[in-house]
């Protein structure tokens, strides 16, 4: 690996930025590859993309020649906006599958150690907080409280940024009131597009477990399929 292309990637990391590193097994010509910030164009951006959303190198075929695709992932972070029931089971999936969980909540009495033990907890307002998280392609942000004063905020900030993930609980007439408060504050149909609401995959679920499920296999399916 050449002098330049480590010091870029140390940047990367610091950064929190996804990259993949491709290597021209042919010659050893490099090239770094930015799934998270360009649009999926060409043969060897698609496989980037693919190789970054399976956590997996890889080597692909392309008219240049065999090219190594190694992924330099950053951690996998969720922010559960809400310490209510449903925060529970899913903070506690959520580190299971991999991730650094963090629940904001300015209330004390929901977001306490004892109800969500060994899980980082933020009691600033939800928008505060998420500007401090910084969101990016490699994070989830899930809104819970069913308070427009408190996820509208975070959700806000969340369009502002890339996380892969964003969903927001709530019924289909909740939703199209959230959607209808976006749009006074500028936000478009692209915009809501990327918003998952009601969230959670439509499986029938109940209880606060079921549903904490039926999230963590909707993001599951964003982050390893893409957004359908």
């Amino acid at each position: 690996m050449k002098a330049e292309t480590l010091k870029q990637l140390l940047a990367d990391r610091a950064a929190k930025r996804p990259v993949v590193l491709a290597t021209w097994l042919d010659g050893g010509r490099e090239a770094l590859l930015y799934p998270a910030d360009d649009d999926a164009d060409g043969a060897l951006m698609t496989a980037a993309v693919e190789a970054v959303r399976g956590d997996k190198s890889t080597t692909v075929e392309t008219d240049d020649g065999k090219v190594f695709l190694h992924v330099f992932n950053t951690p996998l972070r969720m922010a559960i906006v809400g310490a209510v029931h449903i925060a529970q089971p899913l903070s506690q999936m959520a580190v299971l599958a991999g991730y650094d969980v963090t629940v904001i909540d300015p209330r004390g009495a929901f977001a306490s150690e004892d109800r969500f033990p060994g899980i980082n907890l933020s009691d600033d307002w939800p928008d505060e907080a998420m500007e401090k998280l910084a969101p990016d392609a490699r994070t989830a942000v899930v809104l819970l409280t069913h308070d427009p004063k408190l996820d509208d905020p975070a959700l806000a900030v969340a369009l502002k940024a890339r996380p892969f993930y964003i969903g927001a609980l709530g019924s289909s007439r909740t939703h199209a009131k959230r959607k209808d408060r976006l749009a006074a504050d500028g936000f478009t149909d692209r915009d809501f597009a990327r918003i998952h609401g009601p969230v959670g995959l439509a499986i029938g679920a109940k209880s606060p477990a079921e549903i904490a499920i039926a999230i963590m296999a909707q993001v599951t399916e964003v982050l390893r399929r893409g957004a359908s």
